[in-house]
């Protein structure tokens, strides 16, 4: 909060059970007021002068301390009451002093720590107090012509009497109101502060619950993400299987079988992983990061082999020194490889599929082209190309989706690694051209 908007802040108005203090509160002081003037009436000590008739003084002394029931509520009528009904009872000599500097002083401080407008309430403050003084000015210069010849008769001091006099009621009078104005101004900063907590605290909530909505959606999209991948490629290879079953049953029982059992497997492998993601999601402790054993580059293969099962040509090339992966990385461009895959199993009515995997100096990259219908895909593969537009940002990567300038689709995925990789593992052997590729892989162009 800057210091205008401090200023600008308005303090609440009183409850209902602070306006019914004040009641009492005034009711009290205004009954121990008239209790001071029947005892300052019976001692005759009339410090003021000679006093008003009996019901003037009773009307001066409930007129200074009666405001005080409105004192929160309204808080500048009752200081300008009460100042003025204070310069009155005094100008008239009434004898009641006590209780009536003390209602004056509980109206100053109100009106700083309550006053809505608080620039207001410093300038009501300070113009009540310049008054006081300015009246305290005008009482000494008409009664000092009017001091009796031997008022001071037992003075000692060095000080003139009438001027130590005049300087004990100044500064009385500067402790008085100074007191009443600085609590007064502490009240009201205490007050802003509290608010200033208040509305801390509740930002502090509202941007927890913020961070719990968002951590929901969070997981609900990694749900959402995971079903996808693990549900579609299975289910897009078992589509793919059944209708080449469908085809063949009746001439061919051998290759109804072998897509039979290929139904199988996939079959299998889908229900392993859901009821091994399933289980990660119901365990407390292991809901952050990535389902474990989902799969990592060393299973791509098995990718392509599905794709090959389904009639594809499927081929795979491994590039490049083969390093040891992170877990989350390697599950990414596993998931990123088998979306392409099931994709173009899917949507792109292809013979051919490219899987390449490129271990380069700073990044690993995956790479799966095939020569299907391209161009027509953007809209069919929504879903997939934001789960892996996702998995590729969360490392930091660079993903790349779209159709190939000599006819296909193409998908190529960047993931950085550390300046500090890990040296080669697996046993690696060179072709013509320099390049590596995995033992047991197809070689590609």
């Amino acid at each position: 909060m800057t210091v205008a908007q401090r200023e600008e802040w308005r303090r609440p108005g009183p409850t209902a059970e602070q306006r019914r203090n004040d009641l009492w509160i005034g009711l009290g002081v205004t009954g121990l007021a008239l209790v001071s003037l029947t005892l300052a009436r019976s001692t005759g000590a009339f410090l003021l002068g000679p006093p008003p008739s009996g019901p003037e003084q009773l009307i001066w002394t409930v007129a200074v301390t009666l405001p005080l029931i409105w004192r929160r509520r309204r808080p500048a009528a009752t200081l300008l009451i009460v100042s003025i009904a204070f310069i009155a009872a005094q100008a008239r000599s009434a004898p009641e002093t006590q209780f009536s500097a003390w209602a004056l002083f509980c109206a100053i401080y109100t009106m700083g720590a309550w006053g809505q407008d608080h620039r207001l309430a410093r300038r009501l403050r300070i113009g009540v107090i310049a008054t006081m003084f300015a009246w305290l000015g005008i009482y000494y210069a008409v009664t000092i012509d009017h001091i009796p010849p031997g008022a001071f008769a037992d003075a000692v001091g060095p000080v003139p009497p009438v001027l130590a006099a005049m300087v004990t009621g100044v500064l009385v009078n500067v402790l008085v109101f100074g007191f009443a104005y600085f609590f007064g101004e502490t009240a009201w900063v205490a007050a802003r502060r509290e608010h200033e907590l208040r509305a801390q605290a509740e930002d502090l909530r509202r941007s927890q619950a913020e961070s719990r909505e968002r951590a929901v959606l969070g997981e609900r999209v990694r749900i959402a993400r995971e079903l996808h991948d693990v549900v579609a490629h299975h289910v897009s290879v078992m589509g793919v299987q059944a209708s080449a079953c469908r085809r063949v049953f009746d001439r061919d029982p051998a290759k109804a079988r072998t897509a039979l059992t290929a139904i199988e497997q996939s079959a299998r492998t889908a229900v392993d992983e859901l009821r091994r993601m399933l289980g990660v999601l119901r365990t407390p402790d292991g809901t952050d990061g990535e389902p474990p054993a989902a799969g990592g580059v060393e299973r791509i293969s098995e990718l392509v082999e599905r794709a090959r099962s389904a009639g594809l040509k499927a081929t795979l090339g491994v590039y490049g020194d083969r390093v040891a992966l992170p877990e989350s990385v390697s599950q990414a461009a596993y998931r990123v490889t088998q979306e392409a895959v099931t994709n173009t199993l899917k949507h792109a009515g292809a013979d051919l599929v490219d899987v390449r995997v490129r271990y380069l100096a700073r990044e690993v990259e995956v790479d799966v082209s095939d020569d299907g219908r391209g161009g027509g895909r953007a809209n069919t593969v929504g879903l997939g190309l934001i789960g892996m537009r996702e998995r590729v940002t969360a490392h930091d990567g660079d993903l790349e989706a779209g159709p190939r300038a000599g006819g296909g689709w193409r998908v190529r995925a960047r993931f950085p690694l550390a300046a500090s990789a890990d040296p080669p593992v697996g046993a690696q052997r060179a072709s013509g051209d320099g390049h590596q590729v995995a033992a047991g892989a197809d070689r590609s162009a």
